[in-house]
């Protein structure tokens, strides 16, 4: 049991790999791939953790400790290699300042130890740059549009609000859950398409993000 329990370390580290080739795959500009592994690399997150906790994976390899793995492989498949592709999309006099401010503020998020909220919450923007490089690469807004909304994120950062967490915020949680299924779905569609899919996919998908941005400021039962 106490080795089974460190492959549950291992499987954690293997987002790690992912990154790097997710890495590979932005510097080629190669986004359908780039984005395919950083899912594959959120589905190993998903499920590692349930796997931990079921086979006591902390009392037996107290040696390693799986949240502080969990964090550094979470930093880069959700900052590190998503601000490499961001950065990619601008002049590099832009890039040199974007990209760094991605990561440093984004570091310095995952640092937080207040970064949930006693109901399940993040607190201010997740760090979730995946998601943002994902809707930059498929609206492509201007220069400008996108720094501001790369400025805007990162103060969010830091920002005393609420952001949902789509599996353990109990209020509307089947609503919540339902749309991560068909965002994952639109999603791929998206990258099928290589990021130019129909303008109800876009639509959908920009709804979709609409929604979570706003959830944590809904009035809740409790209020």
């Amino acid at each position: 049991m106490r080795s089974l329990a460190f492959l549950i370390h291992v499987l954690t580290a293997i987002g790690a790999a992912l990154a790097l080739l997710a890495l590979d795959a932005a510097v080629s500009q190669e986004w359908g791939l780039m984005f395919a592994l950083l899912g594959i690399a959120m589905v190993v997150d998903g499920v590692d953790g349930p796997l931990a906790r079921a086979l006591n994976v902390a009392e037996r390899q107290p040696r390693w400790s799986g949240e502080v793995l969990d964090l550094v492989v979470d930093f880069l498949t959700y900052v590190f290699v998503p601000a490499y592709a961001i950065a990619s999309l601008f002049p590099d006099s832009w890039a040199f300042v974007l990209g760094p401010l991605i990561v440093v503020t984004g570091a310095l998020y995952f640092a937080d130890r207040n970064m949930k909220t006693d109901d399940n919450y993040f607190r201010g923007f997740p760090a979730v740059w995946n998601a943002i490089a994902f809707y930059l690469l498929l609206l492509r807004p201007t220069p400008i549009v996108s720094a501001a909304v790369i400025l805007v994120f990162a103060a969010l950062q830091f920002a005393p609000i609420k952001f949902v967490h789509p599996l353990r915020v109990r209020f509307l949680r089947p609503v919540t859950i339902a749309l991560v299924a068909l965002w994952t779905a639109l999603a791929l569609v998206a990258l099928l398409y290589d990021l130019e899919p129909d303008f109800w996919v876009m639509a959908a998908l920009c709804a979709i993000a609409f929604y979570f941005l706003v959830s944590g400021l809904l009035p809740r039962p409790s209020e």
